[in-house]
């Protein structure tokens, strides 16, 4: 029997580790465990429990052990970006905080009294994000002074499983301390900013073996398993898994946030590139992740939390299914709003912003869910369009078709609005993009997979069902 993986895939809202095996050119994978992800607001502001998601990560482990003794080879974890725990002595300083936290507002006007934004994106290639990393660690104040080690969410939960103090190259990218085209920290950019650089720990590129699992963590799991670097950042782990072997393509890595972009050899670091607001991460074999940040699923998750403040995930979930259902019924048209306002940033009343918003720019105002519900549709697939349309021009591709991959690959009537309104076939699917992505890197750093990470793509595609939508005429 082939040998097992474990991936650890932590989303901004909820957590999974899933199994997954490599047999006659096809991954099959197994859901061992599902948990939340609720950040904890406190007096000085809103963190991330990450005491909690390690507690989870080792039950989850422990189950996967259980369900296939003595097989697993590795251990790969993976999360959203820019969020760390700042260390000294190898003990957390201070719960990390959530990106949507105010406190970056500081950071921003800090670091741009120091570097302007156009030299700022020539040094990192990144998009203006509040959240950014280095904007973040700006706002520390003098618990950055006190700290030794700046470890990034998965970063830090390899170091309590492993004790190694790294950081993985795609995931270090958003930092917005990496150089784009030498892919090493830049350390004079930290020092002009007031970063110590001491806090930057040593980089490592998927693939890397880490370490095995400590004794107090072999003990809760079961086993020493090997940890594994993978594409630690999610959406680099997703865009490993686009089922399209070869060509030129656009991807849309579609979960709370909607990551819209192009797959490159080299950054796009032109001024035009910046005013449009696009980043340059980086990706799975040294590979450039060229795209924009749009608000995504967040909208609707808000949305149903608001409306809906005591229900479980599943009561919402079929909630959704249902007024996803009742807006695909909404004649006439909606009004489109700009979702990558910043006003849709911060949790709260995401429908009242919608009408506000349509107030103010004299656009119809919805009124039931169900017109809410489709205008948010109407509105990402606009700006999923528009970014697909940008990302082309602006790196001097011609895009074929379009890839969704996560959560987003089951919302049946955004994949046809954004196929409408790009006027370009969509390919929906694998929903479990980021996992499968984490599975093959590490299939491939025990030999399971050919190295090329066209072949990787072709299991993928072989393995995972799609769906295709084809524009359709309107109006």
């Amino acid at each position: 029997m082939s040998r097992a993986f474990a991936a650890v895939d932590l989303g901004a809202t909820s957590g999974r580790v899933i199994v997954g095996r490599v047999a006659d050119g096809l991954l099959r994978t197994t859901h061992l465990a599902r948990f939340g992800n609720d950040p904890v607001r406190t007096r000085d502001g809103l963190h991330w429990n990450v005491l909690e998601l390690y507690r989870q990560l080792l039950l989850g482990l422990a189950a996967a052990e259980r369900d296939a003794p003595g097989e697993i080879a590795s251990v790969g974890i993976d999360s959203w970006a820019v969020d760390y725990g700042l260390m000294r002595g190898g003990r957390l300083l201070g719960m990390p905080f959530h990106y949507r936290d105010a406190r970056n507002e500081a950071g921003v006007a800090a670091v741009h009294d120091i570097v302007g934004p156009a030299d700022l994106y020539q040094r990192n290639g990144l998009q203006h994000l509040p959240f950014n990393t280095l904007f973040q660690l700006a706002a520390e104040g003098d618990l950055l002074g006190m700290a030794d080690r700046m470890l990034l969410i998965p970063d830090l939960l390899t170091y309590w499983l492993t004790g190694a103090e790294v950081a993985e190259r795609t995931n270090a990218s958003t930092t917005g301390l990496l150089d784009p085209g030498t892919r090493e920290w830049d350390v004079r950019l930290a020092e002009e900013l007031g970063i110590p650089s001491r806090i930057l720990p040593p980089l490592v590129d998927p693939g890397t073996t880490l370490g095995a699992l400590d004794p107090a963590a072999a003990l809760s799991v079961g086993r020493a398993l090997e940890v594994v670097a993978v594409g630690s950042h999610d959406t680099a782990s997703a865009v490993v898994a686009i089922p399209n072997p070869g060509g030129q393509f656009a991807y849309i890595s579609c979960g709370t946030w909607g990551l819209v972009g192009l797959e490159l050899d080299r950054p796009v670091l032109t001024e035009d590139a910046r005013l449009a607001n696009f980043t340059n991460e980086g990706g799975v074999d040294g590979r450039t992740r060229f795209l924009h940040n749009v608000m995504g699923l967040w909208l609707l998750s808000e949305s149903l939390r608001h409306w809906e403040p005591g229900a479980t995930d599943a009561q919402r979930s079929s909630l959704l299914s249902e007024l996803l259902e009742q807006a695909g019924r909404v004649r006439g048209p909606v009004p489109v709003f700009d979702a990558d306002d910043s006003v849709f940033l911060p949790p709260g009343d995401i429908p009242g912003r919608i009408r506000a918003w349509c107030r103010q720019h004299e656009q119809p105002v919805p009124q039931g869910r169900d017109e809410i519900v489709r205008s948010i549709v109407e509105s990402l697939a606009a700006a999923f369009a528009t970014t697909v349309e940008q990302a082309a021009v602006l790196a001097d591709v011609e895009i074929h078709v379009i890839h969704i991959v996560g959560g987003g690959a089951q919302n049946t009537l955004l994949c046809q609005a954004t196929a409408n309104r790009t006027g370009l076939p969509v390919v929906a699917g694998p929903v479990e993009a980021t996992a499968m992505g984490n599975l093959l890197v590490q299939a491939r750093a025990a030999g399971e997979v050919a190295p090329d990470l066209g072949e990787l793509r072709a299991v993928v595609a072989r393995s995972a069902p799609v769906a295709r939508y084809a524009p359709e005429r309107t109006g």
